[in-house]
């Protein structure tokens, strides 16, 4: 039995996420840097409610109605702000690729270079890799053959994500980065927000999303579907996150809402306090102790009438 899409509660969450953006940009737009930085602590927050709800579009979940699933996905995105479509077809990569040598952040093997691996890990940590999924979108949007030249064709980790983009998903990338900048340029113009606030409040929320985004993977087992983990938080984080902690429920059953994943932990592995799993990240990357699993020909899928 398909589990039921939560749609009118993702409706009122999604149209809340965008009143408190609004809300807090406009109180921040002349506010004294100080002011900005504790609004964009608060924003950062709303943004990861605003990722997740995304997240459930990549999967499909969000609306019940395909069509209308991709459109609040992409207005989701405008949040970010980025291309949802970027999103939904990298993440159905990482569903596949999960702890293969495509995705070995936190881990290197002889011949890596050691340098090349410490920069991309305290990127991450540190926010860095932020920026540049924005910047990646619009690179897909104004010239997609320039991801496809030989360093982004050499990198492990951008070999299978960039050639998964074919015509009709650049196509609705071009739509979606111009749906964003309308939306930027309205915002701009109605608030006249100082941009260098603007942008210190979603440095706040580049740093808290990035952070995020290996957490529940490092130094996992070696294993697509089983390379995950469950973590510890609190209730209102796990509101905040929409059940993003139930990551290994996730990569089993990726095709449940995020209503149903609380449901589905106890049958899972025991969560792991976050914090526990957060600070043994600063520790670094390590070396590879074997190889790495093949990636899925495509995402888990529930069973045949189940």
């Amino acid at each position: 039995m398909t589990p039921a899409i939560a749609r009118r509660l993702n409706l009122a969450l999604i149209a809340g996420v965008y009143a408190s953006v609004i809300a807090l940009v406009a109180a921040g737009a002349r506010a004294p840097w100080w002011g900005a930085l504790a609004l964009g602590v608060v924003l950062s927050f709303v943004l990861l409610t605003n990722y997740a709800l995304m997240h459930e579009a990549m999967h499909d979940v969000l609306h019940p109605d395909p069509a209308a699933n991709r459109l609040l996905g992409a207005a989701c995105g405008v949040l970010f702000p980025a291309a949802f479509t970027m999103f939904k077809v990298g993440h159905a990569v990482h569903h596949r690729c999960n702890r293969t040598d495509h995705e070995m952040f936190d881990i290197y093997y002889p011949g890596d270079s050691r340098l090349l691996k410490y920069g991309q890990w305290y990127g991450l940590l540190t926010g860095a890799y932020y920026p540049l999924v924005p910047i990646g979108s619009i690179l897909l949007a104004i010239s997609p053959r320039l991801l496809q030249t030989t360093p982004f064709r050499k990198s492990r980790t951008s070999s299978l994500i960039f050639r998964a983009y074919d015509r009709d998903a650049v196509n609705r990338i071009r739509m979606e980065v111009g749906a964003a900048l309308v939306f930027w340029w309205g915002m701009v113009t109605w608030l006249e927000p100082d941009l260098v606030n603007l942008a210190l409040m979603y440095a706040c929320f580049g740093f808290n999303w990035s952070t995020r985004q290996y957490v529940t993977h490092a130094f996992t087992p070696r294993d697509v579907v089983n390379g995950a983990l469950n973590l510890k938080v609190g209730r209102v984080m796990g509101w905040i996150l929409l059940n993003g902690q139930w990551d290994l429920v996730h990569h089993r059953k990726p095709w449940l809402p995020w209503t149903e994943l609380a449901s589905e932990g106890p049958a899972s592995a025991p969560p792991v306090g976050f914090w526990t799993q957060y600070l043994r990240l600063w520790g670094g990357p390590r070396p590879a102790t074997g190889p790495g699993p093949a990636p899925l020909a495509e995402e888990p899928r529930p069973a045949a009438g189940g």
